[in-house]
């Protein structure tokens, strides 16, 4: 027994040896190389002025707090049940934050294949021959063996590439968040246009019950005289065109149904118990007015776009690096340790063992300048990124900004528009008091009757603008999603540059 161990060992001490003279010889013939370092502002992303508050109007919303209002569940803020449902379902089975999870699995895998190229690759084989010759046997071959094989990541192209990969992923889960950013605002915005609607579509119908009074009313006073029938027919043109938009109406509500219930993952015409809590009228909702804002730069780091291109950027320049290592020589080491005999039995004696050692290195003699041109290449997709990135970082901020303007104007609006609807109701009411008593005309009953109804009307779009413009705001801040990751351990992760090479 120790004998056969002996011989056994022998093999491998002998291929040990061979193992580190080769590599010993391949590393003392490697030329020098120039470290391809990254950016001079350790990310790459370029300097850029970001303010160091928001340009905020008159309002409740504070900016540079200390302690800035969490949004990633921002619909919660509208104390509304039947939303805070349907966005949580979307959140759920929307076909396409399903997909971005799909794509975000298939990025992890991509980074662990990257991972595994740095690594040794280790197989075993096993065979049987059995030949015959002129009808008589041949004799037989057992075979059975392990196989190695290594590319020293020397240049470090491999390591490139397994930064590209991670930066990729943290692109894709980026991207997922910004999907479920946008499915949430439209989850959100559709609610809202919803409720719109069904409110005025009760404004429409109390409306036109006034006006099919008034009607009726206008009917008893040509049958007294006291009207002509030209007033008759001026009553009876202005209910059938408030019923005229009715129809339509209705129709916005399906459609918005409709829309949804996509946005849920459902069919079109789905009739869920959740769906079934639409069917009823509810106020338009609008989230509490205070909301104290994060600074600018806080911002952009919630976002899950800003994010997405940054990681966009630091995946172009590790491709660059990668481009870059291509231009050098490539190693490969491999080896194969094993046993060949006539017979099963056999291939435990220390005769029938065989190793093989296997070094090569391979590289460009002459390309034409492909080399170079595919780290040109590169380092223009790069510059793209950049560019990329800026412009994704200044339309944060633009949304931000627009969403603020967009809230303060349409809350001044809301005021102007509730106190002039308030009159308005007034003026119908005393008109068609005074009509019924002949004190005034009936164009003053027509007049303000058809002011009531679009202040009413144009107030609920108003309270609908705002919860519209709410929705904005959260979203342009970063809200809707919530990064699982570490922050500390990524923070450092991304500060980590390669500063040699072996």
């Amino acid at each position: 027994m120790i004998h056969r161990t002996r011989l056994l060992l022998q093999p491998f001490a002998r291929t040990a040896v061979a193992w580190s003279t080769a590599t010993i010889l391949l590393l003392a013939v490697l030329p020098g190389c120039a470290l391809r370092l990254p950016p001079a502002d350790s990310s790459g992303l370029g300097t850029m002025t970001v303010p160091t508050r928001w340009t905020l109007p008159a309002g409740s919303e504070t900016s540079g707090a200390t302690s800035p209002t969490s949004l990633s569940s921002w619909w919660q803020r509208f104390d509304d049940p039947t939303l805070d449902a349907l966005v949580t379902q979307s959140q759920q089975a929307n076909t396409s934050i399903r997909s971005a999870q799909s794509a975000l699995r298939q990025a992890r895998a991509l980074r662990d294949l990257a991972s595994a190229a740095l690594w040794p690759g280790i197989g075993y084989s096993a065979s049987v021959q059995h030949g015959t010759a002129g009808g008589h046997s041949a004799g037989s071959s057992f075979q059975a063996g392990l196989d190695a094989s290594w590319v020293p990541d020397v240049f470090g192209a491999n390591r490139s590439a397994l930064e590209a990969s991670r930066a990729t992923l943290d692109a894709t889960a980026a991207d997922l968040g910004d999907m479920q950013v946008a499915v949430a605002a439209e989850v959100g915005l559709n609610y809202l246009l919803l409720r719109t609607a069904q409110a005025r579509l009760g404004i429409a119908r109390d409306n036109l019950a006034s006006q099919r009074e008034t009607w009726q009313i206008t009917q008893w006073r040509q049958q007294a005289g006291l009207v002509t029938v030209l007033e008759a027919e001026q009553a009876r043109a202005a209910a059938e065109q408030t019923a005229a938009l009715l129809p339509a109406l209705q129709t916005s509500i399906e459609q918005t149904r409709h829309a949804l219930a996509v946005l849920l993952g459902e069919p079109p015409a789905t009739r869920s118990p959740l769906f079934a809590t639409l069917d009823e009228s509810a106020p338009i909702p609008r989230a509490a007015e205070e909301l104290a804002l994060a600074i600018p730069a806080e911002t952009l780091r919630q976002r899950a776009d800003v994010r997405a291109a940054e990681s966009q950027v630091r995946a172009a320049w590790a491709r660059v690096a990668q481009a870059d290592a291509g231009r050098f020589p490539g190693f490969a080491l491999g080896g194969s340790f094993g046993w060949n005999a006539a017979t099963l039995g056999s291939l435990a004696n220390g005769s029938s063992v065989v190793s093989s050692l296997l070094a090569s290195v391979t590289g460009p003699l002459f390309d034409a300048g492909s080399a170079r041109a595919q780290v040109r290449a590169q380092e223009a997709a790069y510059e793209q990124a950049r560019v990329a990135y800026q412009a994704t970082v200044l339309a944060a901020l633009k949304d931000v900004e627009d969403a603020l303007v967009a809230l303060r104007g349409d809350r001044q609006r809301l005021v102007s528009l509730s106190s002039a609807s308030d009159a308005a109701a007034r003026a119908a009411t005393l008109a068609r008091q005074r009509f019924s008593s002949g004190l005034v005309d009936f164009q003053v009953v027509l007049e303000t009757q058809r002011t009531q109804f679009s202040a009413q009307d144009s107030v609920a779009s108003a309270t609908a603008d705002i919860g519209a413009d709410q929705v904005r705001l959260f979203t342009s801040l970063g809200g809707g999603w919530r990064d699982d990751r570490d922050d500390d351990a990524l923070a450092s992760s991304t500060r980590t540059q390669r500063t040699s090479r072996p």
